[in-house]
């Protein structure tokens, strides 16, 4: 046995003693850490976004539709960036997830979750013409208290899967914004203006650039990055995130 192929029965091991062989989502069924200790029903909840759904925030449609369109959201709306997308919709299974590997740091979930957000996004993504990828960025009191950056864990494992680099020295989150969740669209918007700004001598002239983050919502605060990274001279912009909320 190779000394890498020790350490991974020594981890993996390791990892079982310290966080039982069991789904940390339901807590009902086994699971190991190759799935994040996310089990087979529960991973079975989780559904993949597939057309129809809207052409610019990529908000999913009940139904059959043979046309693309444009959900009532998102008409006289201004995006920055030619579209957003998701790789699944945010249901209780999801965000129960999300919510396990943010707030309660369970970075063991990640496994999980990269599956899901490269699952939906490289087959979309590749050979598109996309050079970079930058993260969301997270305020340094947000830091302190969660110990990582959930979209920059995210991208980076997206970049891996297509090739491209992550820039996280282009921008920086320089207002410590309330949480988003109990806030309308309107509000949401309000929140973030002015949140991000530029760092010096930083630039994204020629780039295409694909902004990832955890969960969209409204677009509020993807909205709010690329606009950022539009003063940086991005000549194309696009969103994709993990999971997609329907309102």
């Amino acid at each position: 046995m190779t000394v890498m192929a020790t350490w991974k029965v020594w981890r993996e091991a390791s990892w079982g003693w310290l966080y039982p062989n069991w789904c940390h989502l339901c807590d009902a069924e086994r699971a190991a850490a190759e799935n994040g200790y996310v089990g087979d029903h529960c991973r079975s909840q989780v559904r993949f976004i597939e057309p129809p759904y809207c052409q610019r925030c990529g908000l999913p449609f009940k139904g059959a539709l043979s046309t693309p369109f444009e959900c009532e959201n998102c008409r006289g709306e201004s995006f920055e960036f030619e579209f957003a997308r998701a790789s699944v919709i945010a249901n209780e299974t999801v965000r129960l997830a999300l919510h396990q590997y943010k707030y309660h740091r369970a970075l063991w979930m990640e496994p999980c979750l990269t599956q899901w957000l490269v699952s939906g996004a490289v087959p979309a993504l590749t050979n598109q013409g996309w050079t970079c990828i930058v993260p969301v960025p997270l305020h340094s009191v947000r830091y302190r208290e969660r110990e990582f950056n959930q979209a920059s864990r995210l991208a980076h494992r997206l970049g891996a899967a297509l090739g491209i680099p992550v820039q996280e020295n282009w921008i920086v989150r320089t207002a410590p914004t309330p949480t988003q969740t109990r806030l309308n669209r309107r509000e949401r918007a309000v929140n973030v203006q002015n949140a991000f700004e530029t760092v010096k001598n930083a630039s994204a002239r020629n780039q295409s650039v694909i902004i990832v983050d955890d969960i969209l919502t409204t677009g509020a605060t993807t909205n709010a990055v690329a606009q950022v990274v539009r003063e940086l001279g991005a000549d194309r912009i696009c969103v994709w995130t993990l999971a997609r909320a329907v309102l």
